[in-house]
């Protein structure tokens, strides 16, 4: 099971600096706006310590974390709609 979030807001109030966080990845977390242009995405497994007791219980051969996909996006600005800023190009 997997499932995907989109770290969205306005841009230079630390988006960048909490994927890093939640991915303990190092993507460039910059004080000025538009730093991240193209989305950077980190998976995450989703530690779960009944996992191996429910694979002996049913025998399974093998055992498959749940995942999260974070995905930071660029800042959006007012007027994005209308082309401002990186527009709708995110």
């Amino acid at each position: 099971m997997s499932l995907s979030i989109g770290i969205v807001g306005l841009p230079n109030v630390g988006k960048s600096t909490l994927f890093n966080a939640l991915t303990k990845n190092n993507v460039l977390a910059a004080n000025y706006p538009f730093a991240t242009i193209e989305p950077n995405v980190g998976v995450v497994g989703v530690p779960d310590e009944r996992l191996a007791k429910l694979a002996t219980i049913f025998g399974s051969e093998k055992i498959l974390p749940a995942v999260v996909s974070f995905v930071d996006i660029a800042g959006i600005v007012k007027g994005a709609s209308e082309g401002a800023g990186l527009g709708n190009k995110f």
